[in-house]
């Protein structure tokens, strides 16, 4: 804790979830969140996904632009946690380096991995597209069927319009060995969450209690 910080005013801080696309991440993200506001916390949550609408106007999602979005999302979530915000990131990152560059950026960084299995991430993103192709409530930023479509590309050499490279598909995931929290898809989520909660009271002195737990 730095010098000038009480037990109720906590530094800038950012934790980054990643993991392959439909591994979870997300809902995991969006369950911590809600708990910190609960608490009391000053956390902001930025998404890849809705910030790439934000930095380009008509993504193409080509290598280029994926790491120039990975640069702007590091550099706006470094922001936040300079002036004193508790930052979630949720996003893929497939490469590392994209993750290290935020690392470098924000002085009290950590990395939350949701390690899941690439069947079981392909099923979950079917089964969102499903619910999102019926009217689900959840706003899809990618494409419908990626994993999908990106297998047939893959096979058949057809071009899919709109559709970059997928990870997991078309390049790799890239792991983090030193990530300091690491998570298995397969468990509920709420245990998930109640884990990285766990996490962050350790991690960030000062963080507000859970009432309940303290009561």
């Amino acid at each position: 804790m730095t010098p000038d910080a009480t037990p109720d005013v906590l530094p800038g801080w950012a934790l980054w979830f990643t993991g392959l696309p439909g591994c979870g991440k997300s809902t995991i993200a969006r369950a911590v969140l809600g708990e910190l506001v609960r608490r009391g916390v000053n956390a902001t949550l930025l998404v890849m996904d809705e910030r790439r609408k934000h930095y380009f106007k008509n993504p193409v999602y080509s290598a280029e632009e994926r790491a120039k979005a990975y640069q702007l999302f590091a550099a706006e979530a470094s922001e936040l946690a300079a002036a004193g915000r508790g930052v979630i990131l949720d996003a893929t990152a497939h490469r590392l380096v994209m993750r290290q560059e935020a690392r470098a950026l924000i002085p009290r960084f950590a990395e939350v991995l949701v390690r899941c299995p690439l069947p079981e991430a392909m099923r979950r993103e079917a089964v969102r597209s499903s619910q999102a192709a019926m009217g689900g409530h959840h706003k899809v930023y990618v494409m419908p069927g990626m994993y999908q479509k990106a297998l047939e590309r893959k096979h058949t050499g057809n071009p899919v319009p709109g559709l970059g490279q997928v990870v997991g598909v078309d390049v790799p995931y890239e792991e983090n060995p030193e990530a300091e929290c690491v998570l298995d898809a397969l468990r509920p989520v709420e245990e998930n969450a109640a884990r990285v909660l766990g996490f962050l009271d350790a991690w960030l002195p000062g963080l507000p209690p859970d009432d309940e737990d303290a009561a």
